[in-house]
C-alpha cells in the first residue's frame, strides 16, 4: 500500500468535478486522448481517470480488460490516480510491484497495472481533479521523451476539461435563468390575472391555470379564516364531495397544513407522507385516501395577519426548492391582495343591493290591473344607481305610475334618487293635481331644498275612462324616453316631451291624455334599456317597439324579461328600469 498519506477530498474538488458533468459513462472527446496516449507512448492501457470522494472513474479509457472497459470504475483501493491528485504532482512508477507507493495495489494483478505514468489534469483554479495516464502491464522505463509527451497530451486535456467545466456551468446558468423566467412569468401572469378577478371563484380558478403548468399539483387548495378562528374550504368542488364535506369549515386547532400555516404564518413544508405524519396527523387519513404525498401551505396574510392559506398536494414526494419557496410566497400575496379586494367588492355589492332594495318599494296590488317592474344596475360600477320605478294606488281603480332615472349610476346617484322618489310619493299621495302640475312641483321643493337633482321622469295616472269603455292615461313627461302603449290595433309612441327636472326654475310643463282600450299593455322603461355608445337612439327604439309588438300578449314579468335579455343583456352599460300595466279586458 502507499506510503503517501491521502488527504480527504476538498469540498471545491468535489464541486469542481460535479461541474463537469463527467462520471463514469464514456465521453468521446477524453476516450481520443486515451487512444492517443496509447499510440503516441506505445502502450497497451490509457486512461483520463477522476477521483471522486470514494471512487475513480474513467470517462476517457483504452485498452482495459472488457468488464472494466465497461464498468468504467473502481473503488479507490485500486487507484494509483488519487496519489497524482493528493501530491499535484505527475506520479512515475516503472514496476509497481516493488514501488513502496504503491506495492499492494489491487490494480496490480485486477488490472495488470505494473507501469505507471499520470500527470495531474487541473481546472481552472489549479486543483487537480485527476490524471491522464500510461500504462504497461510490464515493467518499463519511462524516457524523458515519453513524460514529456505525456505532459502535453494532459495540458491539451486539462484544456478541454476546463472548457466542459465552462460548457457546463454555462448550461446550468441558462437552465436556472430559464427557470427563474419562467417563475417570473408565471408571478406577472399572476399581477395580471389575480388583478382582473372580484370573486372567490374566480380567483381560485386562476390560480389553479397558474401553478399547473409549472409545479403540477395534484390538488390546489384554498382555505380562509372567519370571524370565529375556524378554517373554511373555499375550493371543494375540485374534491370528491365526501372528502370536500369533511373539510368544509373545521376548528383552526387542528393540525393539517392549512390550520399550521394559518395558525402560525409561516410557509409549511412536508415533503414527504412522513413528514405529513408527523406534522399534521389530522389530514393524514384524507392524505391516504386521496393518493397525495406531499404538501405545502403558505399563509395568506391580511394587515393583522392570516386571512387563510393556499394549499398545494402532489401524489409523489416533491421537496420545493428555495426559488419556488420564493415563488408561492409572492404568489400568495398576490393572492391575499384579490381576495381583501374581492370581499370589499362583496360587501360593497351587498350594501349596495341592500340599499337598492329599501329604495324600490314593491309594487302594490294592482287589481285590476297587472303590474310588473324589473331593474338591473349597470353591468360595471357599484351595482346601484338612480334609475327608479315606482307605482302607487291612490283610489281603487286609480294607479300613479312613475319611472325616473337620475344621472349617474353609482352610491350617489342612488342617494339621490331616494330622496327624489320620496318627495315625489308625497306629493302623489297628498296633491291632486296633474301630472304636469306636480311635478312642476317637484321641481320647485328641488329648487327651495337646495337639491338641484338632475333627473329624467315620467308620472301617468290610469283611470277609468268616464266617456268610454276602457281607461284614461294622463301623464307628463319631463325628459325622459316616451312610454310605449300596444293595443289590438298596434303601437303608439306617447309622445310630448318637457324639459327635465332640476336645470330651469319655473320650467313649463304639459299634461297628454290617450284613451287606452281594454286588454292594452303601457311600457315605460329608462335609457338603459336600448341605449348604446355604438347605436344610433331611433334604431334601437324602433328594434324596442318590434319586440314589444311581437311580445305584447306574453305575461308581464315574462316580456319584461324578454325585453331585458334581448336588448340589454349582461353588459349593458346603464342602469336599467322596466315598469309595465296591463289594462283589464
Amino acid at each position: 500500500m502507499p506510503d503517501v498519506p491521502l488527504s480527504p477530498p476538498s469540498d471545491d474538488r468535489l464541486t469542481a468535478l460535479a461541474r463537469t458533468g463527467l462520471g463514469a459513462e464514456p465521453d468521446p472527446a477524453f476516450d481520443r486522448f486515451a487512444d492517443l496516449v496509447r499510440r503516441v507512448l506505445n502502450v497497451p492501457v490509457a486512461l483520463v481517470s477522476l477521483v471522486e470522494a470514494d471512487r475513480q472513474v474513467f470517462p476517457g479509457a483504452g485498452g482495459l480488460a472488457e468488464s472494466w472497459q465497461k464498468s468504467r470504475e473502481t473503488p479507490l483501493s485500486h487507484s494509483f490516480c488519487q496519489l497524482v491528485v493528493t501530491t499535484a504532482a505527475p506520479l512515475v512508477v516503472e514496476d509497481a510491484r516493488t514501488d513502496p507507493r504503491v506495492t499492494g495495489n489491487p490494480a496490480i494483478v485486477d488490472l495488470e497495472v505494473v507501469a505507471y505514468a499520470g500527470m495531474p489534469l487541473t481546472d481552472d483554479t489549479g486543483q487537480v481533479l485527476g490524471s491522464l495516464c500510461a500504462i504497461d502491464s510490464a515493467p518499463r522505463e519511462w524516457s524523458s521523451s515519453d513524460l514529456a509527451m505525456l505532459s502535453d497530451l494532459a495540458a491539451a486535456c486539462s484544456d478541454t476539461l476546463r472548457l466542459r467545466i465552462a460548457t457546463q456551468t454555462a448550461r446550468r446558468r441558462e437552465s436556472r435563468a430559464g427557470v427563474a423566467f419562467g417563475r417570473s412569468q408565471l408571478l406577472l401572469r399572476a399581477s395580471v390575472s389575480l388583478a382582473n378577478t372580484s370573486t372567490l371563484d374566480d380567483i381560485v380558478s386562476v390560480v389553479r391555470e397558474l401553478v399547473t403548468g409549472s409545479l403540477d399539483p395534484a390538488y390546489v387548495g384554498v382555505s380562509l379564516r372567519d370571524g370565529a378562528g375556524r378554517v373554511t374550504l373555499r375550493s371543494g368542488q375540485a374534491l370528491p364531495p365526501t372528502v370536500a364535506a369533511r373539510w368544509n369549515r373545521y376548528p383552526g386547532s387542528a393540525t393539517t397544513p392549512t390550520g399550521l400555516a394559518i395558525r402560525h404564518g409561516v410557509l409549511v413544508l412536508l415533503p414527504d407522507l412522513e413528514a405529513v405524519r408527523a406534522q399534521a396527523p389530522d389530514s393524514v387519513a384524507t392524505f391516504v385516501e386521496m393518493g397525495w404525498q406531499s404538501a405545502v401551505s403558505v399563509p395568506l396574510l391580511g394587515a393583522a395577519g392570516p386571512i387563510g392559506a393556499l394549499t398545494l398536494v402532489w401524489n409523489e414526494p416533491y421537496a420545493l426548492d428555495d426559488i419556488e419557496q420564493a415563488v408561492l410566497a409572492a404568489l400568495a400575496g398576490y393572492v391575499a391582495q384579490a381576495l381583501q379586494r374581492a370581499d370589499y367588492l362583496s360587501a360593497q355589492k351587498n350594501t349596495a343591493e341592500v340599499l337598492q332594495r329599501a329604495l324600490l318599494s314593491e309594487l302594490p296590488d294592482g287589481a285590476p290591473f297587472e303590474l310588473a317592474a324589473r331593474y338591473e344596475p349597470a353591468a360595471r360600477g357599484e351595482h346601484v344607481g338612480g334609475d327608479w320605478y315606482d307605482a302607487v294606488r291612490l283610489e281603487a281603480n286609480h294607479l300613479a305610475l312613475v319611472v325616473g332615472d337620475v344621472t349617474g349610476h353609482d352610491m350617489r346617484a342612488a342617494a339621490l334618487m331616494g330622496r327624489l322618489r320620496s318627495k315625489m310619493r308625497l306629493l302623489m299621495v297628498d296633491r291632486h293635481e296633474p301630472p304636469a302640475a306636480l311635478l312642476r312641483r317637484l321641481d320647485a321643493a328641488n329648487q327651495a331644498l337646495g337639491d338641484r337633482i338632475a333627473a329624467t321622469a315620467v308620472l301617468a295616472y290610469l283611470y277609468p275612462d268616464p266617456g268610454a269603455d276602457g281607461h284614461q292615461l294622463h301623464w307628463s313627461n319631463a325628459g325622459h324616453p316616451s312610454p310605449l302603449l300596444v293595443t289590438d290595433g298596434g303601437l303608439t309612441v306617447l309622445t310630448g316631451r318637457d324639459p327635465l327636472l332640476g336645470v330651469l326654475r319655473r320650467t313649463p310643463r304639459t299634461s297628454h291624455t290617450r284613451h287606452v282600450p281594454p286588454g292594452s299593455t303601457v311600457l315605460f322603461y329608462t335609457d338603459g334599456l336600448i341605449e348604446t355608445r355604438a347605436d344610433v337612439w331611433d334604431d334601437r327604439e324602433q328594434l324596442l317597439c318590434d319586440l314589444l309588438t311581437g311580445l305584447a300578449t306574453l305575461p308581464l314579468p315574462d316580456l319584461l324579461d324578454r325585453l331585458y335579455r334581448e336588448l340589454a343583456g349582461d353588459n349593458h352599460e346603464d342602469d336599467v328600469a322596466l315598469l309595465a300595466v296591463r289594462t283589464p279586458c
